[in-house]
């Protein structure tokens, strides 16, 4: 039996965020933190997801994510309890938020991986799909499920579908009820990387600290560099190209790894 000391605690006790943040030695860690609702992102999800993404951008002491989630599932997409009895306006003021968050983490020149467990269905492919490295846990799986409910992609899904899998599988998921193996996923080109269930939060932990204990700034600019192609011309790309090499090659960093590349060649 609880006491009222305790009764009056729980009653005044602040809810965990929606999405958990922390900073340590360069490396951001972004958790999606609804487990009971299999990680759905809600308002407060939304809101923060942009916010997060905007302060890893603007920081220059963070240099690579790691995201993960909590509880059973890594996203059920959208929370389509909170969205009944709202109006379209609504829901697409709320998309245009989760939205700006992904344009934010695709451009940024820091590199992402994402820890990936349980299901990732609807707009949870998406957020899956703004990371730059994906590690699967072997039991997890996939689909897009948006049909199933009489909706249609949000969270960047028609756009990062295709162009990790190609238009013909993207289609495919889509238009039909299939879900898809971590197995599936990875031969498909939807995740990167598949791992058995307990070895995933080591091996996203290992991929993010070799690109802290690498050319950190150069792993983010080639990333940013393929994130962008896409939306631009080749002519842009190669501008780009020569400002970004150009800017690298005199930095502390690239001097000592060449100078270090070229030693035994001078010897």
């Amino acid at each position: 039996m609880s006491t009222p000391q305790a009764t009056a605690a729980a009653e005044t006790s602040t809810p965990e965020p929606a999405i958990l943040f922390r900073v340590d030695g360069g490396l951001a860690r972004v958790t999606l933190n609804r487990p009971k609702q299999l990680n759905a992102i809600n308002e407060e999800a939304a809101h923060l997801w942009r916010d997060i993404a905007a302060e890893i951008d603007r920081r220059d002491d963070i240099r690579a994510v790691l995201f993960d989630a909590v509880g059973r599932a890594f996203c059920a997409g959208g929370d389509v309890a909170s969205m009944v009895g709202t109006s379209g306006e609504d829901v697409t003021a709320l998309a245009d938020v989760i939205h700006e968050g992904h344009s934010i983490l695709r451009d940024t020149p820091k590199p992402i991986v994402a820890a990936v467990h349980g299901t990732a269905v609807g707009g949870g492919l998406g957020f899956m799909l703004v990371a730059d490295h994906i590690v699967a846990a072997e039991s997890a799986v996939f689909g897009s499920k948006y049909a199933d409910i009489g909706l249609t992609p949000d969270c960047g899904v028609s756009t990062l579908l295709p162009e990790a899998i190609g238009m013909r599988r993207a289609l495919q998921l889509t238009l039909s009820d299939r879900m898809l193996t971590a197995s599936e996923a990875e031969a498909w080109g939807l995740v990167t990387e598949t791992v058995t269930d307990d070895e995933v939060a080591a091996r996203a932990q290992a991929v993010a600290q070799y690109w802290l204990d690498g050319a950190t700034a150069a792993y983010g600019q080639a990333k940013r560099l393929l994130r962008q192609a896409p939306k631009r011309s080749y002519r842009e790309s190669l501008d780009d190209e020569a400002r970004t090499i150009g800017a690298a090659i005199g930095s502390p960093d690239a001097q000592a790894r060449i100078a270090a590349f070229v030693a035994p060649r001078t010897r």
